[in-house]
């Protein structure tokens, strides 16, 4: 004898009672089913690439305007290396995690193949070439064609692929931990904090930039554990949503306070003891310096009867007018007259 009841909803339960050979029912077996819409799945699925993809173009132009605020290399040298391959080390992430999904459902090949696109447009044109710009920046002009530079970027190459392979591992064996994964991958400011802090350099990042950043790399994390009707059907949390925001907002907060406020703005007089000291470059000048020879930007005489910060003096030892050498310091962080590298202002 056998009976089938069906639930009212989506869902649908079958029991089916089974005889042994005596003719006695034996223990029911039951079997739940759930039902898909698959249109509303490809719908949904359609909708979250289309979202995808425009974050994606609005990141690509906040990158190349933060690239074209930092294309020389004083300009350069403000922004930390480590922020932005965070940046591309997540951009990698989405590419793969979109690629592999378009595979998988061939219905949503074109879809997720067009936002793997852009995010590989964003992380392989944008960001590692920024970083690379970056690394040269910091290193002389004569290291850059050297042996040891090439073994020192086949390093930092291999070091990518081996975080990107070690964090697909991590979240293959600890799905669990996915959450707190994401918290530590969304931390890509605090570097760029530390070197404001350290080096003190002056409006590094432009604003829009770090709020741009901030908020379209928030929208993929918020609709896979925020939205309760997402495609991959992901139980939503919301307590986790708020700390991943605020998390995310005060980074962006305090690299927003360090351009307007200045880079050390928290730090207290006793912690700064800790950190370099600053070069001022509006010493008082001293009667030894070759004052003859310091025209070499504008080729006009320096007046040492006017105010002290008319005037601005490297680490050696050379004057130059102050508005002259900022408009250096702006394409070149070198002596104009020795070539030697000089302090941030």
């Amino acid at each position: 004898m056998s009976s089938i009841a069906l639930c009212p909803n989506d869902e649908a339960a079958m029991v089916r009672f089974l005889m042994d050979d005596n003719g006695d029912c034996l223990p029911p077996m039951q079997l739940n089913a759930t039902s898909v819409n698959t249109e509303m799945f490809f719908d949904k699925a359609f909708n979250y690439n289309l979202m995808v993809t425009f974050i994606s173009i609005l990141q690509v132009l906040l990158l190349i305007q933060q690239r074209k605020h930092s294309n020389t290399q004083s300009g350069a040298v403000k922004v930390s290396s480590f922020t932005i391959g965070q940046q591309a080390v997540m951009d990698a992430y989405l590419c793969l995690l979109h690629l592999t999904a378009g595979i998988t459902v061939e219905q949503l090949y074109n879809a997720f193949s067009t936002a793997a696109f852009f995010k590989f447009v964003i992380f392989s044109f944008c960001e590692l070439r920024f970083f690379l710009h970056i690394w040269k920046a910091n290193r002389p002009t004569n290291y850059i064609q050297s042996v040891e530079a090439r073994r020192e970027l086949s390093v930092l190459y291999i070091y990518f692929c081996g975080i990107l392979l070690g964090g697909i591992l991590i979240t293959y064996e600890f799905p669990k931990f996915l959450p707190v994964i994401t918290l530590v991958v969304h931390s890509y400011w605090i570097p760029q904090s530390a070197t404001n802090v350290f080096r003190d350099p002056r409006k590094p990042l432009q604003p829009s930039y770090i709020i741009g950043m901030s908020v379209t790399r928030l929208v993929i994390p918020l609709y896979i554990f925020g939205c309760p009707r997402n495609f991959m059907h992901i139980k939503p949390d919301r307590s986790w949503c708020i700390y991943l925001v605020g998390f995310a907002g005060l980074q962006a907060n305090i690299l927003l306070l360090q351009h307007y406020l200045g880079c050390r703005f928290f730090i207290f007089l006793i912690l700064m003891q800790m950190f370099p000291i600053k070069y001022n470059y509006h010493k008082r000048l001293d009667q030894d310096i070759n004052r003859a020879s310091d025209r070499v930007i504008c080729m006009t005489a320096i007046d040492f009867t006017q105010h002290p910060d008319f005037c601005m003096v490297t680490p050696c030892e050379h004057v130059f007018h102050s508005h002259c050498l900022l408009k250096w310091m702006d394409i070149k962080m070198d002596c104009p007259t020795y070539r030697r590298r000089l302090p941030p202002v």
